[in-house]
């Protein structure tokens, strides 16, 4: 998705399904990409490397994983990932993150 869009609220693009985190694309540019993440309580991403990221709680709490390191996560907390750092989600509550990582 590279065109212009506007959402009233973040509320209206989240999904989460009972099986698996649910990751929903809302823009993509050949610099980075833009994601917002459902998860259910007890859900979990696995820790995996990746591109440089900036993660916003936007709901519920949890831990990411980074590096090894645990970090508590809550609403309103941001979490900034340095490229080929380690990262993974696991979600105490329903949880909702943005995420914007380069490509």
């Amino acid at each position: 998705m590279t065109e212009t869009r506007r959402y009233e609220s973040w509320k209206e693009v989240v999904a989460y399904s009972d099986d698996r985190p649910n990751p929903i694309e809302l823009f993509t540019s050949e610099h980075f990409k833009i994601v917002i993440v459902g998860l259910e309580a007890d859900q979990k991403i696995p820790p995996h490397d990746g591109p440089a990221a900036v993660y916003q709680v936007l709901e519920g709490s949890g831990a990411m994983i980074v590096d090894g390191e645990r970090l508590s996560i809550a609403q309103g907390s941001i979490v900034a990932v340095a490229n080929g750092s380690s990262r993974g989600v696991e979600a105490d509550t329903r949880l909702a993150l943005y995420a914007c990582r380069d490509l």
